[in-house]
């Protein structure tokens, strides 16, 4: 797998010299400051999201597979904004973004200009951001039993895909597991 460098602003790079090095009496550590910023610069694209890419979630607040799921993303390194609605006001949500009846289940996602519908991994969606696909989101519908949110306690699983579709209504499968 080829890795990618991405280069950080200057202010940001800034922001690790200054401020990362544990405490303001220690900012002669010239060495450790110097690393940081090297480090910041030359980040993989696989490691770093663009700050930009923040995941908007609607959900039921007595859903724990959704909470799950929040917790599986923010682990991932994602920024998470979790928004408990209402059950009844779910499917109209589902249906402003263009999740079709077949692809729905328990809650939709939004990050930069895709939707997430349902227990999408969060390498799939890393992979979407970084490949931009004409697509208009990835759905996981229905709850397989192992995929992230609904894992068992006993471990099994499930197979299922990861389907890719347009507003067009055209999909595909993103991927299989």
């Amino acid at each position: 797998m080829m890795m990618h460098r991405t280069r950080l602003p200057l202010p940001l790079l800034m922001l690790f010299a200054l401020g990362c090095n544990g405490n303001d009496d220690e900012r002669a550590d010239v060495p450790r400051t110097a690393l940081a910023v090297e480090q910041a610069g030359t980040a993989s694209s696989s490691d770093a999201l663009p700050v930009s890419e923040v995941v908007t979630v609607y959900k039921s607040a007595s859903c724990g597979c959704c909470a799950s799921w929040v917790e599986h993303m923010r682990e991932a390194g994602f920024e998470v904004v979790a928004r408990d609605v209402p059950d009844a006001e779910l499917p109209e949500i589902k249906a402003e973004h263009g999740v079709g009846l077949s692809h729905r289940s328990c809650h939709t996602a939004v990050v930069g200009d895709y939707v997430l519908e349902g227990h999408v991994p969060a390498g799939l969606v890393r992979r979407m951001l970084e490949e931009k696909p004409d697509i208009a989101g990835l759905a996981v519908p229905g709850m397989p039993r192992g995929s992230p949110g609904m894992e068992m306690p006993d471990g099994s699983k499930d197979p299922y895909e990861v389907i890719a579709f347009t507003d067009d209504g055209e999909q595909s499968v993103y991927a299989s597991r």
